[in-house]
This record gives C-alpha cells, sequence and structure tokens, in this order.
C-alpha cells in the first residue's frame, strides 16, 4: 500500500458533478503538480481552481479541490478529491493527468481496502459499503446503513467477548483443577455456551428475511387458465402490465417484474395457466409456470371461488402442497361453490384470502400478509441484527455447530481441553466476520464485488 491511487469515483455518463479520487502518500504532491492554486488549499476545505496539464499548461477543468489530511479520512491515508465537470472526457483527461504525474490506477474497491487494512472499518463494514452502493429499496438501504455504523460488527465483537470469558474460565480450570466444584464449573459453562449459542441462532434466523431485503422476495402468481393471475399481477403493479381477457390460455408465457410492497423489493411472475393443452406454444408456458414453483419463496395460488374444484386445481395442489402457498379465493363478489375443506385435506394449514380483481377486494390484506411473511410478524426488527450477507451466514452457522459439540462434549462430561477446542474455533468464525485472520483469498472476493473508485 505504499503506492498512491487515484480513480474515477462517481458512476460513468453525463452528471453535474464528477468526481476523481487519490488516496496515498503522494496525493499532495500530485495535486500540486496540476493545480493552479495549491497555495490556497488547506485541510478539509474546498478551493476553487483549474486543473492544468503540466506537460503544456493547458487547462483541462475548472475544479472544487478537497484536501484531506491522515489519519482522519475515509482510507486513513492523504486523501484527494477533484471536483469537476460530469463530463467523462473531463473526467478521463483528470484522471489520465494524476497517473502519469505518478498515481496507479486503483483497482476496485481498492479505497475500501485500504480502510480495512488501515482499521478505520471492520470487514463486516467494508462488505455493508458495497450492500448500500447495491441496495434496490430503501429497507435494504437501511438495513446496510445500519450495519456500515458498525452495530453488526458490535453485536458480533461483544459475543466474542463473551466467549473469552468462557475460554478464560476453561483455561483457569484446566490449569487449577479442582474437583469438589468441577459440577458446578461443567453446569456453568453448559448454560454460558447455549446462552451464546441461542444468540448466534437468532442472528442466523434473520438471514431469509436479510436476503429478501437485498435481493427481493420472488412471488409467482399461479392457477388454472382464466381466474384472474394477470388481473392481479395488474392489480400490484397498478398498471395494464399483463393483457386480461376471458380466453383461458391468454397469456402464454412468464411474465417477470420488479416492484415494490411496503418497501420490500418484490419479483413478481405471472406465469401462464396451468391445463392440458394440444398447443405447442401454450405447453411451453406451461412448462415455464411448472418451472417457477421451484424457485418462487411465495407461491400465490388463484382459484375461482365461484366454481367447484377443477382436475387442473387438484393437479395444482399436488404440486405445492409442501411449498410456501398463500392461496387466494378469487372472484369472491361470486355465489362461492369452491369446497375449502377439500382444499385444506390437500394443502393442509396455508393462509386462505377472499379476493376480487374486480372490486380490489383483498389486494391491501395481500399486501399486509406479505409484510408479515418477510419479518416474520416482527415488523420492527432491529437492522443491526439482520444477517443479510452470505458470507456472514456460513460462518454463524459454522460458529453454532462448533457451540452445539461443545454442549454435547459437556453432556457426556468430556475433558475441558475438548470443549475448548469447539468454544475457540467459534470466536475464530466469528473474528472472521469481522476480517481478523483472513486469507488473502477472502479479501480478494470480496472486494471483487466493488466498484472502481469505492
Amino acid at each position: 500500500m505504499n503506492d498512491t491511487i487515484s480513480a474515477i469515483s462517481t458512476a460513468y455518463g453525463e452528471g453535474g458533478i464528477g468526481i476523481v479520487r487519490m488516496s496515498g502518500s503522494r496525493s499532495y504532491e500530485i495535486l500540486s503538480d496540476i493545480f493552479d492554486n495549491i497555495d490556497k488549499v488547506e485541510n478539509r476545505k474546498l478551493t476553487y481552481g483549474h486543473i492544468r496539464d503540466p506537460r503544456d499548461g493547458r487547462t483541462v477543468d475548472e475544479v472544487l479541490v478537497a484536501y484531506m489530511k491522515a489519519p482522519h479520512t475515509y482510507t486513513g491515508e492523504d486523501v484527494v478529491e477533484i471536483n469537476c465537470h460530469g463530463s467523462m472526457v473531463a473526467l478521463r483527461k483528470i484522471l489520465d493527468i494524476t497517473l502519469k504525474e505518478g498515481a496507479s490506477l486503483a483497482e476496485k474497491g481498492e479505497f475500501t481496502k485500504r480502510a480495512f487494512l488501515n482499521g478505520k472499518i471492520d470487514l463486516s463494514q467494508a462488505e455493508a459499503v458495497i450492500d448500500l452502493i447495491k441496495a434496490s429499496s430503501s429497507s435494504g438501504y437501511d438495513v446496510a446503513l445500519s450495519q456500515l455504523d458498525g452495530s453488526f460488527g458490535k453485536n458480533i465483537s461483544e459475543i466474542r467477548q463473551k466467549l473469552v470469558d468462557i475460554l478464560v474460565d476453561i483455561t483457569v480450570n484446566i490449569d487449577y483443577p479442582d474437583e469438589d466444584i468441577e459440577e458446578i464449573v461443567y453446569e456453568n459453562l453448559r448454560e454460558n455456551i447455549f446462552k451464546i449459542k441461542e444468540d448466534i441462532d437468532y442472528l442466523i434466523s434473520t438471514s431469509n428475511t436479510g436476503r429478501i431485503l437485498k435481493d427481493g422476495i420472488k412471488i409467482a402468481i399461479i392457477g388454472k387458465p382464466n381466474v384472474g393471475k394477470s388481473s392481479l399481477m395488474n392489480r400490484l403493479l397498478m398498471e395494464n402490465r399483463a393483457i386480461v381477457t376471458d380466453i383461458p390460455g391468454t397469456t402464454r408465457d412468464v411474465i417477470q417484474e420488479n416492484m415494490m410492497i411496503r418497501n420490500i423489493p418484490v419479483i413478481l411472475i405471472d406465469t401462464a395457466g396451468i391445463r392440458e393443452t394440444d398447443d405447442k406454444i401454450e405447453k411451453i408456458g406451461i412448462e415455464k409456470s411448472k418451472e417457477t414453483f421451484n424457485d418462487a419463496d411465495l407461491i400465490l395460488f388463484l382459484l375461482n371461488s365461484g366454481d367447484v374444484i377443477a382436475d387442473e386445481d387438484y393437479s395444482i395442489m399436488n404440486r405445492v402442497a409442501n411449498k410456501n402457498v398463500l392461496v387466494l379465493l378469487n372472484k369472491s363478489d361470486m355465489d362461492r361453490k369452491i369446497e375449502t375443506d377439500r382444499i385444506k385435506e390437500i394443502l393442509g394449514d396455508k393462509t386462505f384470502l377472499d379476493t376480487s380483481m374486480e372490486t380490489g377486494q383483498g389486494v391491501e390484506e395481500l399486501k399486509d400478509i406479505i409484510e408479515k411473511m418477510v419479518y416474520k410478524g416482527n415488523l420492527k426488527q432491529d437492522n443491526s441484527l439482520i444477517v443479510t450477507n452470505v458470507r456472514h451466514l456460513n460462518l454463524l452457522r459454522d460458529a453454532s455447530a462448533f457451540l452445539e459439540d461443545s454442549l454435547k462434549s459437556i453432556d457426556s462430561n468430556q475433558p475441558l481441553e475438548f470443549i475448548e477446542i469447539d468454544v475457540k474455533n467459534t470466536y475464530d468464525d466469528l473474528g472472521a466476520i469481522l476480517g481478523e485472520e483472513v486469507g488473502d483469498d477472502i479479501l480478494n472476493e470480496v472486494f471483487s464485488r466493488f466498484c472502481l473508485g469505492k
């Protein structure tokens, strides 16, 4: 990290303002070679002037420059940010000049990587940066922002401190065994380890919510032809996205749209009506519809409440009985003929909702159910305790498994040395979440997901 790096930090394309950022010990020196008002530059203050090419003295752009002196910067190094007009021509010219003056082109995520390596943030905070940049919903953004301020890392550190206390107790009892209190020692160990495992398992339990807030919940709308699937999609989207007619089989392909429901990112899929048909094109659409069953987080199964259960309905029910299904009894403004008891016999304890796409009945209740399902009934979860990162989740699962092994060792009265190994492994796994003792391969994988200039 001895070299000074430079990159365009704003998104590529036209804009009002563009930023070229440098970080490293030579940032100020390079700036002094290319900025015509260097004498007026002060730490943490914007200075007006022009970037000039030192080779021919030509003005490249009119700029505002910010110089930030180490160590109180994002990277912990001297940082320069050149605010120019948001033209890609201007940005590339200024970047090119900084490179010719001795800076190296930054790699993806290298600014944030330097912040991590210089102890400005832990690895979980660094990962929150990219989640913040790529957030597709305000709920996902809020979770990332909460984790960026260190709340998640602080929670992990507190659990690790509890593990340190346990390791100290184990070490003392190994070095100075007392047979008279051995039973008490094991009882205390079990109680303390069990509580920590509960804390870790709670974090693991939030991972599905975290995944949905980050990537979106995939919802498939299924049913036989002409039960109102496309009408439901249009109602949720609040636009006529899918063609609606009285002719069965109008929708012949899978239609997918991204939307927001109660600030939750949703991938909504309208499928072809499932029935027996000789139409080759419709058959392809029906097969695609069946494929969506396995990928969906939630299936909205529509039935016509004004009809008796048809063979197509039975076929669908048998396919989705073991999946996460919400049964919508549509066209509820008609006289009911559907046999709900028979549906419950096949699908079991599923949620039923009366709807009418004609009047809009049940649509808001449907949104309520989806929201409660995502948050598991707890609509005010602490964002800092929601796991959104697959790497974190895998490490938490490993940590929980080690603690489970330690509890088994305690129950079978195994030597304290065996228990110590499992507790130490748990401590190390949690440390890997924060970036302690992780290898270059992990760091390279994490920061490769970043954009240039961040």
